[in-house]
């Protein structure tokens, strides 16, 4: 799928996330607005055909989803800079006050080390399934 209609088919997500997270008229809560696109994020990667769209269009997706977070939160953010700030102290503290549930909260920061860290996350996860395999 093109850029262009992956843009069309999500401006109505972007458009409400940036709805939600916006204060006053023109104030746009940082913290919040980084939930919510990182939650988006993880939502479409975990079933992008819940979405309308194929897995093979993720690629072109994170392109998309990297120029809007640069629109709205200037040209020094992208969605890497947004799983950054939540696996910091501030996310911690932002995902307090959202009142994220535990799952939610959970999920983020697994996505987080995906993003981050992506060969450290596969050592991770090896390990984790070892783990698994051993105690059956």
């Amino acid at each position: 799928m093109h850029s262009e209609r992956l843009q069309a088919l999500f401006e109505p997500v972007f458009n409400d996330i940036v709805g939600r997270s916006t204060v006053t008229d023109r104030f746009v809560d940082r913290d919040l607005y980084q939930i919510f696109v990182t939650t988006l994020w993880a939502n479409v990667v975990l079933d992008p055909e819940d979405v309308g769209i194929a897995e093979v269009d993720l690629e072109a997706l994170f392109d998309v989803v990297n120029a809007e977070v640069c629109r709205v939160l200037g040209p020094d953010n992208d969605l890497k800079s947004s799983f950054r700030f939540i696996n910091g102290k501030s996310g911690e503290r932002a995902m307090q006050e959202a009142r994220l549930t535990k799952n939610h909260k959970d999920l983020l920061l697994y996505f987080s080390s995906m993003m981050l860290d992506p060969e450290g996350h596969r050592q991770w996860m090896a390990e984790v399934r070892e783990n698994l395999n051993k105690s059956r």
